[in-house]
């Protein structure tokens, strides 16, 4: 085990029910569970302190660690179990009905089943039970109730049903529920752990019938119209683009639309680092991105009800001031202040553990484009939305031209002094070009002169100011020489072409200089943090798509196959990769990395001469013509297959 008492990230998989997350190990253990909501305490957190953290699991010793897979097009997770004497199949959910498809349609208590079935011979299976309420800030006390346990910490409560016998010991870190359970080939148990009082039901029939309800609700959603949705471009990748669009629904809030960035809190970027941040919100950034992935893959009702989402909060902030807050909770709160919990040691000893974000409060002017592209997909598509999100858009766009002028703390969210970042500026000028366009073919309204003017000053700044040509590329922020792999996305947002000898140069010294075994880093310039972080997995991707919109495709591929191998044993990714091992770093699972991924497979399918849609990818020479831009050349190259 990495760190001698913690599991590697990647050997865990995610259940969930679109209120929260648990993350459950190939040892069968429940390391990670926040209850009601994922941005709420966690009541589970072993895995950010192994003695204090808290957990559920059920193991069989006899047989070590698992071999996982999900219920097949669901996010119901099957661990099995295989030793000498015997098998155990544990299948982990969180119940889940209803219609999925946009937010307020599905209802879901809030408890994990964990249901048991011996599979062959006889088998010991062990279960522990050690809830840490609130982070385990104050002692959780465990006592016996009719039919099962109750846990509190004097304030919350939560129940454990389906076990009758155990005890209850005080281990030196807090109580824990031990119980030792012999199973037959063909018993069959039921132990469902509960948030609250208000129900002391337990009906083991019942939890059957949920199992069922709940395989079902999910294949509902992925499937859309009762078939199942293989797009003949994603050939071999679907199983892989399905899995991510089930991760990203996994951290997609019912009532709300919001999309979480991950499930959890400070899993490090660095091993023993202190780059430890809380990703449990929806960043503005994050969800937009989200929302254009699964518009690509059809699920264009949650960017609907993500845009809307954004509307609300936004207005409900906006006495605050002008600019756009870069995140909010799930439910909208905008107040995220930071705090360290000094009592839990760390995912393998990596301090601090935060929780809320600092970041929260930072300007972050590339959130303006994000939003507007995403309405821009949404509309070439035909869809029509209300009058109130388009006041609102309008609005993004008019604060996209009293801002440009300002520095910030770019994508990245860099700790130091505000700078002039070049991806920012780009994303500003993206902001404004979506709503110039939408004005123009589907009747937005708004100052469109004064969106021209700003985007064109933009455009000169940026060009003037943005490219080094010492360096030889788009650099991060003005007056620097470090190379940002956001800069990427420069061709894929249709700033430049890709043919451009700038982007072209930009590609070029990027592999050079933040590629590190296929893996690419962010940027390696001092950010005014200690330590280091591991290459993120969204800028590989960006890279690939890059490559193949350069016509570069046997590049693109192998980079694409080599991080599809990466994924974990059941499709999931982290936000970072030690470029050294593969090994997994930062929260997880990550939606950025997804949404990589699927994006990547419609660049790449493209540039492989396969139809990925009726709307050409942006970037490529097809929506450049439409959008009436200038191509000095011949654009991106397509194979034919």
């Amino acid at each position: 085990m990495q760190g001698g008492h913690y599991k590697p990230i990647a050997a865990y998989a995610a259940i969930g029910n679109l209120r929260t997350v648990a993350l459950v190990g190939r040892d069968g253990s429940i390391d990670w569970c926040c209850f009601p909501y994922l941005d709420r305490p966690s009541v589970f957190g072993a895995i950010l302190d192994c003695r204090r953290g808290g957990r559920f699991a059920v193991t069989v010793p006899e047989a070590g660690l698992g071999e996982q897979r999900y219920v097949q097009d669901t996010n119901v997770l099957k661990t099995e179990f295989s030793g000498e004497r015997g098998s155990l199949e544990v299948t982990d959910l969180m119940p889940l009905a209803g219609d999925l498809t946009g937010r307020g349609g599905s209802h879901a208590p809030p408890e994990i089943h964990r249901i048991l079935r011996c599979t062959r011979g006889t088998t010991e299976v062990r279960v522990a039970w050690s809830p840490r309420l609130d982070y385990g800030r104050s002692p959780t006390g465990i006592e016996r109730i009719p039919d099962g346990w109750l846990a509190t910490d004097g304030r919350d409560e939560m129940v454990l049903f389906g076990l009758a016998g155990g005890t209850v010991a005080d281990e030196g870190d807090g109580q824990v529920l031990r119980a030792r359970v012999t199973m037959q080939e063909g018993d069959r148990r039921v132990l469902v752990t509960r948030w609250g009082t208000e129900d002391m039901t337990f009906d083991p029939g019942g939890v059957t019938a949920a199992e069922e309800e709940t395989i079902a609700t999910w294949r509902q959603w992925a499937h859309r119209d009762g078939t199942i949705h293989a797009p003949a471009w994603a050939g071999n990748w679907f199983p892989m683009l399905l899995r991510s669009e089930l991760a990203l629904k996994l951290l997609t809030n019912a009532a709300t639309g919001a999309i979480a960035a991950a499930p959890t809190t400070s899993l490090p970027e660095e091993i023993g680092g202190v780059r430890n941040w809380d990703y449990r919100y929806a960043w503005i950034r994050d969800s937009a991105m989200t929302a254009q992935a699964l518009i690509a893959l059809g699920h264009e009702t949650e960017a609907v009800e993500l845009l809307s989402w954004m509307e609300r909060v936004s207005e409900m902030q906006a006495e605050q001031g002008p600019a756009l807050q870069i995140m909010y909770g799930i439910h909208g709160r905008s107040d995220l202040d930071e705090e360290e919990l000094d009592h839990l040691e760390g995912y393998c000893g990596s301090r601090p553990v935060r929780i809320g974000n600092g970041a929260a409060t930072q300007l972050q002017l590339e959130i303006y484009g994000e939003l507007l592209n995403t309405a821009y997909e949404l509309q070439r598509r035909g869809f029509e939305m209300p009058e109130q999100q388009m006041a609102f858009l309008s609005r993004v766009a008019d604060e996209a031209c009293a801002l440009w002028h300002e520095p910030d703390h770019g994508i990245w969210e860099i700790r130091s002094e505000p700078r002039h970042f070049v991806y920012s500026k780009v994303m500003l000028w993206v902001a404004l070009d979506r709503a110039i366009h939408m004005a123009e073919q589907y009747g937005f309204s708004g100052d469109v002169e004064r969106w021209r003017r700003s985007r064109s000053e933009i455009k000169a700044q940026v060009l003037a100011q943005g490219y080094d040509t010492e360096v030889g590329a788009f650099v991060q922020s003005y007056g620097s020489k470090a190379l940002d792999a956001a800069n990427l996305r420069i061709p894929l947002l249709e700033f430049l072409p890709v043919d451009d000898e700038r982007v072209q140069s930009t590609i070029d010294r990027t592999i050079e200089g933040l590629v590190a075994n296929g893996f690419v880093y962010r940027y390696l310039a001092d950010d005014g943090l200690p330590g280091e972080e591991g290459a993120f997995g969204l800028c590989t991707f960006w890279l690939i798509d890059v490559l193949a919109l350069a016509g570069r495709v046997d590049e693109a591929r192998e980079i694409f196959e080599r991080m599809v191998g990466h994924a974990n044993h059941v499709g999931l990714y982290a936000e970072q990769f030690d470029p050294e091992t593969g090994a997994f770093l930062g929260n997880f699972p990550q939606a950025f990395t997804h949404i990589g991924l699927i994006n990547s497979a419609i660049y790449l399918a493209y540039a492989m001469g396969r139809e990925v849609s009726e709307h050409a990818p942006i970037g490529t020479p097809e929506h450049r013509a439409l959008m009436d831009r200038e191509h000095p050349g011949g654009g991106a190259a397509r194979q034919r297959s």
